[in-house]
């Protein structure tokens, strides 16, 4: 089990970075998506199903859907 547990702070670590040096912000938000699902799948790990079902719904659920709203919304300039 504390072999899985470092496997996703790795991922967690390398979506952070990814994020933080993506110049597209739809793969962003997507990479970020993902940052979010594993973050809950961590809480689940740690026995803690109410900060997982949270983490879930609003960081991967709500919170991606309203960041694609707003891209929706903004034009693109492509250089």
């Amino acid at each position: 089990m504390q072999i899985l547990n470092v496997i996703i702070i790795i991922f967690l670590i390398v979506c952070a970075i990814s994020v933080e040096r993506t110049k597209d912000l739809l793969s962003a938000v997507i990479i970020f998506s993902a940052y979010s699902l594993m973050m809950s799948v961590l809480w689940l790990i740690l026995k803690t199903p109410d900060v997982a079902l949270t983490e879930a719904v609003i960081g991967a659920g709500v919170t991606s859907l309203l960041f694609i709203a707003v891209i929706s919304k903004t034009e693109r300039y492509e250089k």
